[in-house]
């Protein structure tokens, strides 16, 4: 008997993990049609395989939100010939189903439906690609659901606020949380998270016996200021995050060291673009659990077609030619042609040995032509490897930098060019721009009160919800509670004083305390706008309702933004049209606002002398953490934690914030390697400092 037999016994949860499978990708093509089935059937038969106790996937099942005949076809074939079986299912369900499964007539998990018989179970959340849509609200996940092959669970049906309720497993002593979280457009769940209207509810009792496994489905790079979900917008309580939509394959967990919990991100299973992420080793994952330790171990995909992508700088080969150089675009197309019959001789050693590997690869040259040079005809270029390649009409790529002017006079001499900096900062945020400020301005303009953060987040408050009074209470709040930590030292002296406030300012840096101080003062200026009568600027910043071809969603507030930006659906194109809105009582209109003069301020106004009002509340003081970590030599470390009583409910679940901070440290397990022993030997510490 293997070791890995010996170690799969009652306890250990075995889960297979993969997303973003996108079948039904280019069905009608002549070489590429078959491979995206191709690998699903590969992935199901490696579940099967290694005897699974269940199938998850992270999301984009589908790459149509309305699959063809023969993509469904294919799909419910391949789930009933690896999934349904006499194999016994060996965990339970003890959650509440009903909650759970809230899409179906038939909310119970597949496998203890008396009609069907399951020997694998599949538990899917949805992506952007197979998204619910219609006045129904449904997608093709759904169907498969009704047809009993899918468990689909994680969609979310209000746009207001969202309580995430886990399914809880248990297989012998294991307890596992699994949560998912269907695709959501990223600006819409941002600001749902930055208002704290996303809840995790956790089990009341034995909370920390949990593993808590969470699958979602958004932009985890940032590609815009809210067009992603940061990772520490995450609760601090879940261990693992499996992350679909995003393509690479990076399925070696992760540590995010803010929030101490670690991230999977498996990629696709198939390339859908030609891009340099794609072109990275495509794998799954056989995720083991058992009690609060885990293992991930990489499983290849033998079936995905190979991809090679390369960069080629014309400017980089003043050896061979220049712009000026006879016959220089004849020269440049044989350096192309050399370069694209490395990466095939590349391509045959690589199937060597796999006869499952499809025989085109994917080659993509990119040519930057900067500098003068010329193109060269792609199609007469790509008729010499239209029997080598699976994509002969795109294997050239001509890109040009944007090249700008050196010398620019008028009559003043400027350099416009120095002035406007060609960086893009789209994706930063008015912390970022306020850090970066801090950190190249002098040591004579640095801030001596407050942090870099604080300022910036009152900076976004100002310019995003149009909190007015952020920045003024910000500073007030500040100066009061520096003058008491003064008077407690009994400081007297100049000198002193500027010492013990720099201390002082940099002691708080990147703590819970800083957090709490920037909330406190936030919450003040939202008090005296309460006060003063004004209207709440922060609901008309909700988000663009999700596009559908078949029905509109209502928003319960006037909203304007770009939508899903560049996570659009495969195959349809999304608009820029407006959202509707729900008619608002009178006073909370922006056509029906009248502000006040005291309100008008610039956002340099706001930096001057604060008012000397009272104000209501005060900080609040977490202590520290107590953290005992072992640090003998022996085989397995222990790590002994304090951690705080759980919260009294009336309910078996306790609401968790999104927003809210844990003042507890935990730990879970994790052996990243791929050997054959046991692959739960040691502890991975966890402490929140």
């Amino acid at each position: 008997m293997s070791s890995e037999n010996i170690l799969d016994d009652e306890d250990t949860f075995k889960i297979l993990i993969s997303t973003d499978i996108h079948l039904g990708y280019l069905e009608k093509d002549a070489i590429r049609g078959n491979d995206s089935y191709n690998t699903l059937n590969e992935i199901l038969e490696c579940a099967k395989k290694n005897q699974v106790d269940f199938i998850l996937l992270g999301g984009d099942l589908f790459h149509e939100n309305k699959p063809s005949r023969r993509c469904l076809h294919s799909c419910i074939t391949m789930l009933r010939k690896y999934c349904m079986g006499d194999s016994p299912v060996t965990f339970n369900v003890i959650s509440d189903q009903t909650v759970n499964f809230n899409t179906t007539q038939f909310p119970w998990v597949n496998y203890q439906d008396e009609n069907l018989n399951i020997s694998i179970p599949v538990f899917s959340i949805h992506g952007n690609h197979d998204d619910p849509t219609g006045a129904e609200g449904l997608c093709a996940l759904d169907l498969l659901s009704a047809s009993g092959l899918v468990n689909h669970f994680g969609h979310s049906h209000s746009v207001e606020r969202i309580e995430i309720s886990p399914i809880l497993l248990q297989k012998g002593s294991t307890k596992l949380a699994l949560y998912g979280l269907g695709s959501i457009p990223d600006e819409r769940l941002y600001r749902m998270f930055v208002n704290n209207q996303v809840t995790m509810l956790r089990p009341k009792e034995d909370q920390d016996e949990w593993f808590n496994l969470f699958a979602i489905h958004q932009n985890r790079s940032k590609h815009g200021p809210t067009n992603y979900i940061p990772e520490q917008f995450l609760d601090d309580f879940i261990d693992l995050v499996v992350w679909g939509h995003e393509h690479e394959c990076l399925i070696a967990p992760t540590r995010n060291e803010q929030q101490l919990f670690y991230v999977t991100q498996p990629g696709s299973s198939v390339a859908t673009s030609l891009s340099p992420g794609e072109a990275t080793k495509k794998h799954i994952g056989l995720l083991r659990v058992k009690g609060r330790k885990m293992n991930l171990q990489k499983i290849p995909l033998r079936t995905v077609r190979q991809f090679f992508i390369q960069d080629v700088v014309l400017a980089d080969y003043e050896d061979l030619f220049t712009p000026d150089t006879p016959q220089v675009t004849q020269k440049v197309e044989n350096l192309c042609n050399a370069k694209v019959s490395e990466m095939l001789e590349e391509a045959e050693r690589g199937r060597l040995g796999c006869p499952l590997t499809p025989e085109k690869p994917l080659i993509r040259l990119r040519v930057d032509y900067t500098g003068g040079f010329e193109t060269f005809n792609t199609s007469r270029f790509s008729q010499k490897f239209v029997d080598c390649v699976a994509n002969p009409k795109d294997i050239i790529h001509f890109l040009r930098k944007r090249e700008q002017k050196e010398d620019i006079k008028d009559e003043f001499n400027v350099d416009y060019g120095k002035l406007v900096k060609p960086t893009a900062i789209e994706g930063l945020r008015v912390e970022d721009l306020v850090k970066q400020y801090f950190e190249a301005a002098e040591q004579k303009v640095q801030l001596s009160l407050l942090t870099e953060q604080g300022m910036g987040k009152a900076i976004q408050e100002f310019v995003d919800k149009d909190e007015k009074d952020a920045i003024e209470e910000l500073i007030t709040y500040q100066l009061e509670k520096t003058q008491r930590h003064l008077q407690s030292r009994g400081v007297t002296t100049e000198q002193d004083i500027d010492a013990e406030i720099q201390r002082f300012r940099d002691s708080k840096k990147n703590t819970t305390e800083e957090e709490n101080d920037i909330r406190e003062a936030i919450n003040r200026a939202r008090a005296h706008r309460l006060e003063r009568g004004d209207p709440d600027v922060s609901d008309e910043l909700a988000d663009v309702a999700m596009d559908s071809d078949e029905g509109s969603v209502t928003l319960p507030a006037a909203t304007r933004g770009r939508g899903r930006g560049g996570r659009a659906r495969g195959g349809r194109a999304r608009g820029r049209g407006a959202a509707a809105s729900e008619p608002k009582p009178a006073g909370r209109g922006r056509s029906q606002r009248s502000a006040p003069a005291s309100q008008s301020r610039s956002i340099l106004q706001a930096f001057q002398g604060p008012s000397q009002r009272s104000h209501i509340g005060g900080s609040t003081s977490f202590a520290a953490d107590e953290v005992i970590i072992d640090d003998s030599d022996d085989d397995i470390p222990v790590m002994k934690a304090t951690r705080p009583p759980p919260r009294p409910s009336s309910s078996s679940f306790t609401k968790h914030s999104s927003q809210s901070q844990s003042q507890g440290s935990r730990g879970v397990a994790f052996d990243d390697s791929d050997e054959e022993d046991n692959p739960f030997k040691g502890h991975s510490h966890r402490s929140r400092r």
